[in-house]
Formats: C-alpha cells, structure tokens, sequence
C-alpha cells in the first residue's frame, strides 16, 4: 500500500502514525517527503488509512505486487534521470556508456577518452575496484584507479561510471563518480544499497545473474523507499543451462521491465555474452528493443587487459559499433548520446 500524504503534514503525527501501523502490522513501514507530498509505503494490510490520517489523505495505492515505487501500477510516468547534460530513460535519448573494464594506466585512459569525445558521447566507465571470483586475479588499482579517473575527467569534461563494491569504498568512489554503479554481485548488498540511497549521484543497478525479474525490481523499490528515485537497471545476463556463453543475455528482460515498471533500463552485452564477436550484434538488438542505453566495454589493447579481455572490443570495434547504432537509435527515433 502508498499513501499520499499533504506536505504539511506535520513530523510529529507522521512519526505516531508510522509507529502505530508498524505496531498494528508488524510490517516495516518507508516514508519521504518530496515537494508536493510526503509517500508512506508498506505492505498489504487491512485497515483504513484516513481512519488514521484523516484530512492528510491525498490519494491511497493498493498493490498485490511486492514492488509497488517502481510499478507503473503507481505511476505511469516513467523516472528521467537529468545529468550533466543528459536525459536517462527520455523517449528522445539513449544512452552509450563505453570504457575499460578496469582502470589500468594513464595512456590507456587517454586513448579510451579520445574516442569517447570524438564522437560526441559523454560517459565513460570503468571500474577502480575489482573484486574476482579468483583471489589471484587482478583486483583494481582502487585508489590510484580514482585519482587517474578525476585527471580524465577533467582533462576531457566527461561523466563518469564507476562501480562501489563495499560500503567501505563509497567515500573514495564519490571523490569521481557522477553515476554510481553497483555491480551485480552486490545487488543483494542490503547496506550498499542503504548506503547508495544517501547519495545525489543516480545508481545503476545491475541484476543479478541468479535474480528473477521480480526480485530485481524489489532491490529497486528498496532503494525507492529511502525516496531515491535517479536509479538506472541494468540487465546484463543470468545464469542458464547454457555454456557455450559466459551469460545469457535476456532481452526479454528489457520488454518486461518497459511494460512494468517506471525505471529506465540499460543492457550490457560485455559481461552477458563474455566475448567480443557478441557484444556488438547484442548492443545493436538492445538498441533496436528500445533500451534506454547500453554499456560496452572497450579497450586500446584488449589482448593486454589486466581483466576481462575476451569481451573487450578494440577501439577500432568500438568506433564501428558507434556508427552502427546511429541509424538504429534513429529507426526508433531516439538520438545516441
């Protein structure tokens, strides 16, 4: 259930309130205030709000779903993410995020950013903290990582998209990001996410390889509850049967989640197809499906790469790739940024 609150409702009967439906429910009870209301939001319950808020009532949402803020069930307005110049999630735009898995040198960095302003685009990622799945694998230059990201980000004017894998990192991960990835290994992070709901930056939030749909869009209303709303779903493969890919990339996924929830979607086809003659046929299908954007990753010397270099494309790849989504973005009349 959310209940529509007037803004002047006052903090002191908010607070009463809150307690009394958590003590009648014993369900944990969220609440925000934005410009024109206060949202309270918790589970299915049977009683009459306005018997407790009496005039403060602006309207009352009843959901069978266990993801009520991001439904378009609540709101069919769809979330637009303005950042530094750019629309997230507007019919006009979608959006190219592109760089290295990992951040591995300045003349790397250099290379990558040349592209990127070339041909117009504004976004660069790339990670400063790795955790692997191998102990002994390259972990991220962590903190010399983000100083090289804040000289590219200043040299070139570019936004930066970096991930935050700990609750430990967000001080030094703020010091550079403008949007904050959380990686899908930490999507069940429960105080990464708490954490990330403190912060302006928007978040993307990639799905878990093991998660079903449902379960990604209530990670999603759990950073909502805070009243985060700049929050962006990646989907970028799960888990199958199949082994012939690293992932499966589910492009049903992106249909789902336009029909059913409000959030703008991004796919990334690097980490779902885990080499590089996939990603760019995958990037140009997620285009064509009316994605909100993709995320690729690029490197000058894939071959060389401290992590993931058999899903990395070249920089020479990364250009086709460009001018191959150009006309596809305006077939649905959308503009590459």
């Amino acid at each position: 259930m959310i209940i529509h609150l007037k803004p002047s409702t006052s903090d002191i009967k908010l607070q009463t309130i809150l307690g009394r439906i958590q003590y009648d429910t014993s369900l944990p009870v969220y609440s925000f205030r934005n410009d024109s209301k206060v949202v309270v939001a918790f589970g299915t319950a049977d009683f009459n709000p306005i018997e407790m808020f009496g005039d403060d009532v602006i309207e009352i949402f009843n959901f069978d779903t266990q993801y009520q803020l991001c439904s378009k069930e609540y709101d069919t307005a769809p979330v637009v993410i303005s950042d530094g110049g750019l629309e997230v999630g507007s019919p006009a735009g979608s959006l190219l995020i592109c760089g290295p898995c990992a951040v591995e040198s300045r003349e790397q960095m250099d290379r990558v950013c040349q592209l990127i302003v070339n041909n117009g685009l504004k976004v660069l990622r790339a990670g400063c903290f790795k955790p692997r799945t191998s102990i002994y694998s390259f972990q991220g230059l962590g903190k010399k990582g983000i100083d090289i990201l804040k000289e590219m980000r200043d040299k070139y004017s570019l936004l930066i998209a970096t991930e935050v894998c700990e609750p430990s990192q967000i001080d030094e991960v703020l010091q550079v990001a403008d949007i904050v990835q959380v990686g899908a290994k930490s999507m069940y992070d429960y105080e990464l996410l708490r954490l990330c709901t403190q912060i302006d930056q928007p978040v993307i939030l990639k799905r878990h390889y093991a998660a079903r749909l449902e379960e990604f869009a209530q990670m999603a209303d759990m950073l909502m509850s805070k009243g985060k709303q700049n929050i962006i779903l990646c989907e970028r493969g799960i888990r199958t049967f199949e082994t012939a890919t690293r992932f499966t990339l589910d492009l049903g996924a992106v249909v789902w989640i336009k029909n059913h929830l409000r959030l703008p979607v991004i796919v990334d086809p690097s980490h779902a197809f885990g080499m590089e003659y996939g990603v760019i046929p995958l990037a140009k299908a997620a285009m064509a499906l009316g994605a909100d954007g993709v995320m690729v990753e690029a490197h000058p010397e894939p071959e060389r790469a401290m992590s993931d270099s058999k899903q990395q494309l070249t920089l020479e790849q990364m250009q086709r790739l460009i001018n191959e989504l150009k006309p596809i973005a305006k077939a649905v009349n959308k503009t590459l940024v």
